[in-house]
């Protein structure tokens, strides 16, 4: 792991009745490691698929099964691991967390509390401010995921789909770092990046492929430094956990509202119980699920069924040589080759897809140039029709074609912005389009030079008006480029226009 030193954040600050709190916020996301087969069996995790029609009789608990560790599941962990600059244990192993519940066929879920496969890493966050700092990550372990529950289909029965049992997940665990709403989804966005840039989760929410436990808990100002020098976790209030949050926005929400119930609890004389609770975005509120497990209420042991599980270093060193560029990097990279501004960049490395685009439209070309096409035309083409980058109708060779005609000369950036229109609607080359359709620019001086004189000779008021303040200038070329269809080079109009008007 990275040397780099840890920055105690500016902590958000709620004001209560009688004094104010800092928040103190901890997350554990779980995200399920991308992979064609679950953890422990070779059924399919394939999402959508039939209810209980993904289920192998491993998953299903029958008598006699046994799990088989998924090795590419293994190597996904180390690589997340790596990803994120932290600690891979060569030794690890797999413990029994035993709890009952329908969607549950074991009786028990197989995860790693004494020795996980990844240990202490971190996460670089960007703030909105402009500054960043660095989020501690505890840990990593691989664990099953459970099944689901449905109480909706049946006004008197609940049903069970076990299509998720077994599924492999990844416990991120950061320390309690995180110090406000804003930092926390901040925080969750940065790592979702960072999986979809390692391949290791596709850090779809909706489907829950990626969803967090959000601890929350108050102390007052001047206790997190206590805590940050002593790691005594008595100098922090009692935590909360909000259960299974998969919505930046919701988790945002969910923070701010059940600090001000615990600062109201607090400041009213009570104490806050340790529980786990669950928000509601149609009320706005939390509300208590049942009381805060410890470690000892799951009753952990060993798995019997599973050895301990060794890995060697050479692989270890094998997965990190094979690592792809990571979003800090290949941010630092477009700003230093490409010129760009920092907004820019992180716009453009948001998402893999975003980068390769826009690299492949950059190649050879002015960054700057490429980069404000698919900033401003294509992005904001794509949002109006609510599309994404990998539905883009225009491809990273059609765009360059654009820039390259604009380069030239051979179009203005007017004709660009029209000619980008009819590429995105009908396709074809940007080239062949130009000139079939007769959208080149004007670049005989002659010829602009002569519109010019005529718009001149017709507005001797205006030329008066223009001589005493050449701001008005700008009228001139307006009606040069109106005259001429758009298509007169501009910069060849404004020099004639200000020779003309100076004679």
């Amino acid at each position: 792991m990275l040397d780099l030193t840890y920055d105690t954040p500016k902590p958000k600050v709620i004001a209560g009745a009688r004094e104010d709190w800092e928040l103190v916020i901890g997350m554990e996301v779980h995200a399920q490691v991308s992979s064609n087969a679950k953890l422990f069996s070779a059924a399919s995790t394939k999402f959508g698929a039939e209810p209980n029609s993904n289920v192998s009789f491993v998953d299903a608990a029958m008598p006699g099964m046994l799990p088989t560790i998924n090795e590419y599941c293994v190597e996904q962990a180390v690589r997340t691991g790596l990803g994120l600059k932290a600690d891979i244990n060569l030794s690890s192993a797999f413990d029994r967390k035993n709890y009952f519940y329908p969607d549950l066929p074991q009786g028990y879920q197989i995860s790693q509390l004494y020795h996980p496969i990844v240990g202490e890493g971190e996460v670089l966050v960007e703030l909105g401010d402009g500054t960043a700092r660095l989020v501690r990550v505890e840990r990593i372990h691989l664990e099953q995921d459970a099944g689901k529950s449905i109480h909706d289909m049946d006004p008197n029965m609940s049903f069970v789909d076990l299509n998720r049992t077994g599924v492999a997940l990844m416990e991120i665990v950061s320390r309690p770092d995180i110090r406000g709403p804003e930092e926390a989804a901040a925080y969750l966005g940065k790592l979702r990046q960072i999986l979809r840039y390692l391949g290791t989760c596709n850090g779809d929410m909706q489907s829950g492929a990626m969803r967090a436990d959000v601890n929350v808990s108050i102390c007052r100002p001047g206790q997190y430094e206590k805590y940050q020098a002593t790691q005594d976790f008595s100098h922090l209030g009692t935590r909360c956990e909000i259960k299974n949050m998969n919505s930046m926005r919701f988790i945002q929400a969910a923070i701010e509202v059940e600090a001000r119930r615990q600062i109201a609890i607090v400041e009213g004389g009570g104490t806050v119980d340790q529980e786990t609770r669950l928000y509601d975005p149609d009320k706005n509120e939390t509300r208590s699920m049942r009381s805060k497990e410890e470690a000892h209420d799951y009753r952990y042991f060993p798995d019997p069924d599973l050895l301990p599980l060794q890995i060697e270093q050479a692989w270890v060193d094998d997965i990190a040589a094979r690592l792809p560029e990571l979003p800090d990097a290949k941010k630092a990279r477009f700003i230093s080759d490409f010129g760009l501004s920092d907004y820019d960049a992180s716009v453009l490395t948001a998402d893999l897809d975003s980068a390769g685009y826009f690299e492949a439209v950059a190649a050879g070309r002015d960054g700057k140039m490429a980069a404000n096409w698919v900033i401003n035309e294509l992005f904001g083409r794509l949002k109006k029709d609510d599309k994404g980058i990998t539905d883009s109708p225009v491809s990273p060779a059609q765009l360059g074609g654009v820039i390259d005609l604009i380069a030239s000369d051979a179009i203005s950036g007017k004709i660009a912005k029209e000619l980008f229109e009819i590429v995105y609607t009908e396709g074809g080359d940007p080239a062949e389009i130009v000139e079939a359709r007769g959208m080149k620019q004007v670049t005989d001086t002659g010829a602009i030079e002569a519109a010019v004189d005529e718009i001149i000779a017709a507005n001797p008021d205006q030329v008066a008006k223009a001589r005493e303040n050449p701001k008005l200038a700008g009228w001139f070329v307006g009606q040069v480029m109106k005259a001429t269809g758009g298509k007169a080079n501009p910069k060849t109009v404004n020099q004639l226009v200000s020779r003309k008007l100076s004679e």
